[in-house]
């Protein structure tokens, strides 16, 4: 199935737009909550996971070692980058899987307390490419309510893993409930797409300003690499800011960043968006970038 494709976005007539406070670059953090949404023989699933810190996968039988390396994250990762965030009095979107929530509860009660965003990341942790329309729409149906009931406040946003299927971005239009997707990568503003008839918001996301780097061979070593590197792109955008309104993406995952050689690439990184970026830099949730890039930048036909 053939799909439209964009090659020139904004070009170079962005919007003519600031975020709140006159800021010219909106940072968006991203934290990833997948521990227990990963697939998994022993929680019933067709398959294990082969995406993680070992890379030769169980096949055919329990995967212990995968699921001890998942729950690092909810036992220790999440308590670390909580605190560091808290310290730096920043906002997160927990990109959440819903049966990821349904395993830790509590979890999903602190972060909202916190005043954090609870964004769907699907049902599983899976790719939706290929998925039977029928099916994925009850997963999407299913993923808002587990998580509205467990968090105790529904999403507005979505997010898959990996890649969506051609039905996705319409299904979610048809539920209802979604004020925009993050399933894009294609630029460093939102922006608007025709779907079903009515103009639909995404945000892009990214996966190179990400911990998911330190995994694979061309990624990060050490904590300070994520800085360093979260740093470059940060001043750069801040520097393009000036002349017109940029966006960033920063993602994590708990039992990635969260670990204690890591961590501190964090907690360092945030340190220079504050310091650096003062009034000139808006660090925010992914629902209200949406919000105020709804109400800043009306969707023409």
């Amino acid at each position: 199935m053939n799909t439209p494709r964009d090659f020139l976005g904004y070009g170079p007539n962005p919007p003519d737009m600031r975020w709140p406070g006159g800021a010219g670059l909106a940072v968006s953090l991203v934290l990833n909550i997948e521990e227990g949404a990963e697939l998994s023989l022993a929680d019933g699933d067709e398959a294990n996971e082969s995406v993680h810190e070992v890379v030769q996968p169980v096949v055919g039988a329990p995967d212990l070692c995968l699921a001890s390396h998942f729950e690092y994250g909810t036992r220790v990762g999440w308590h670390r980058i909580n605190q560091v965030m808290a310290e730096a009095g920043v906002p997160m979107t927990l990109n959440a899987c819903a049966r990821s929530l349904i395993g830790v509860p509590w979890l999903a009660r602190q972060a909202v307390a916190d005043g954090h965003e609870i964004c769907s990341h699907g049902w599983r942790w899976e790719a939706h490419a290929g998925m039977d329309e029928a099916h994925e729409r009850e997963l999407i149906a299913r993923a808002h309510r587990e998580i509205a009931r467990v968090a105790g406040v529904a999403p507005v946003g979505w997010h898959t893993k990996s890649s969506p299927s051609v039905n996705t971005r319409r299904l979610l239009v048809e539920h209802g409930g979604f004020h925009y997707d993050s399933d894009a990568y294609n630029d460093d503003l939102p922006y608007y797409v025709p779907v079903a008839g009515r103009p639909h918001l995404v945000l892009p996301y990214a996966f190179d300003t990400n911990d998911m780097r330190f995994f694979g061979t061309q990624g990060f070593v050490r904590g300070q690499d994520f800085a360093d590197y979260v740093i470059d792109a940060f001043d750069w955008l801040l520097r393009e800011s000036r002349h017109g309104a940029k966006m960033m993406s920063i993602g994590l995952h708990l039992r990635i960043i969260g670990r204690a050689a890591r961590i501190g690439g964090l907690q360092t990184a945030l340190a220079h968006l504050r310091q650096a970026g003062g009034s000139g830099v808006w660090i925010a949730r992914r629902d209200a970038i949406a919000r105020h890039w709804l109400e800043a930048v009306p969707a023409t036909d």
